[in-house]
């Protein structure tokens, strides 16, 4: 099902163009509009009442007055329509159900194991798309459609998953995921890596500050990046939002796990295998640490037992998580001084293990950046948390009713 059933739901231009400012807003008084439009008020009151009728604005009440009648205030209607997110990662798979207003409504989650192949995933998610919408007595016509983020590279054009590296389960290369949900829903679906979704959200949750240029860096198994600037997400030429883990920081470095990568790769210094291969060589060598009460083999180490270990202020643990964050923080400030961007947003299992990495890499950037403190930037965990890819694709579904 093409999504341009979703673009054609508001066929005016100008339509799309008022509907788009009113869902910047909480709420917009119809001067406010005027004066942000330039239309004429007959243009806009028809404009205004089009919208109404289709249900997919509602008057708010009244502002304030400033000598007249006091104006009407209008504000998106959340119930227009819902849309479902779909989150695919490589440790972790997630589906949401969402109003207009990005209300989350149902939330389910699966652990990308050995066995979860594309297949198994997608059947459990058409099952739990038509529970959520039994359960809340949605309509399919009412939904807009399901938006996906994915570990890239994809094809966002064709809906395919090309070459995801480091799943746990085969079968996860040209996935023509959009066109097998759609097939099983009949339901519009859109793609887009998961970084991309992510900043998404952010932006859209963030829409009523002045940030106009935002970074997200998603830390975990590996390392993802996207940028909105006014925003839109910028696209290169091809998807490659995990690229960013192969900037060299170290010409003679280590070599990265896979063949193809680059040697001294950020990647192989800040990420989920880089410190669990750090944890795992300090065991072997007889270290002093918590984490040998934890498991009875090194090679057993994982990024969980590094956490129980941070939260006893293992010695060599914080020290293990204090150097993936430099080397962190030396590509973020890498970035910074080639994109300047206002805001960057971390996120990521790195990021959510713990106050240590967001701290030390932050600090790090900020020294290691040009023009500081003249070049201030803010940095901040996102506002959604883990739920952001899966948020951000629904928003991505959303943006579509003011695509022209």
């Amino acid at each position: 099902m093409n999504v341009d059933v979703i673009t054609e739901r508001i066929p005016n231009r100008k339509a799309k163009e008022i509907y788009e400012r009113i869902c910047r807003q909480t709420t917009i008084s119809k001067t406010e509009l005027l004066e942000q439009s330039g239309m004429t008020v007959s243009t806009l009151t028809r404009l205004l009442e089009e919208l109404t009728v289709q249900g997919l604005i509602l008057e708010s009440g009244f502002g304030a007055s400033t000598g007249g009648r006091r104006p009407i205030l209008y504000e998106k209607n959340p119930a227009y329509a819902y849309v479902f997110g779909l989150e695919i990662s490589r440790t972790l798979s997630k589906l949401v159900l969402v109003d207009l207003g990005m209300k989350k409504l149902d939330i389910k989650s699966w652990t990308m194991t050995a066995e979860m192949t594309p297949d198994v995933l997608i059947r459990l998610i058409v099952e739990e798309v038509k529970r959520m919408l039994a359960a809340h007595h949605i309509h399919s016509s009412s939904v807009l459609g399901i938006g996906i983020g994915a570990v890239g590279p994809v094809d966002r054009l064709s809906g395919t998953i090309l070459e995801p590296s480091y799943f746990p389960a085969k079968g996860w290369r040209n996935v023509e995921i959009c066109r097998q949900l759609t097939g099983e829903l009949g339901i519009p679906a859109l793609l887009d890596n998961g970084a991309n979704t992510a900043i998404l959200a952010e932006s859209w949750h963030q829409r009523t500050q002045s940030f106009r240029h935002l970074l997200y860096i998603h830390a975990g198994i590996g390392l993802r990046s996207s940028m909105v600037s006014e925003g839109k997400v910028i696209y290169g030429a091809v998807d490659m939002e995990g690229s960013v883990g192969q900037m060299i920081i170290q010409t003679d470095g280590v070599a990265h796990r896979n063949t193809s990568g680059n040697y001294g790769a950020l990647e192989s210094y800040a990420s989920l295998y880089a410190i669990e291969k750090a944890a795992r060589s300090a065991l072997k060598q007889g270290r002093s640490t918590v984490l040998s009460h934890l498991v009875d083999d090194p090679e057993q180490v994982t990024y969980l037992h590094v956490l129980e270990a941070l939260k006893k202020n293992d010695p060599l643990v914080v020290e293990i998580i204090t150097e993936a964050a430099t080397y962190f923080g030396i590509g973020l400030a890498n970035l910074l001084n080639i994109l300047h961007p206002e805001k960057v947003i971390l996120g990521g299992p790195l990021i959510a293990g713990g106050e240590l990495f967001f701290q030390t890499a932050t600090q790090v950037a900020i020294r290691k950046t040009y023009y500081y403190p003249a070049y201030q930037v803010v940095f901040s965990k996102g506002q959604l948390g883990e739920e952001a890819l899966a948020i951000g694709a629904a928003v991505m579904v959303m943006d579509q009713l003011v695509r022209l």
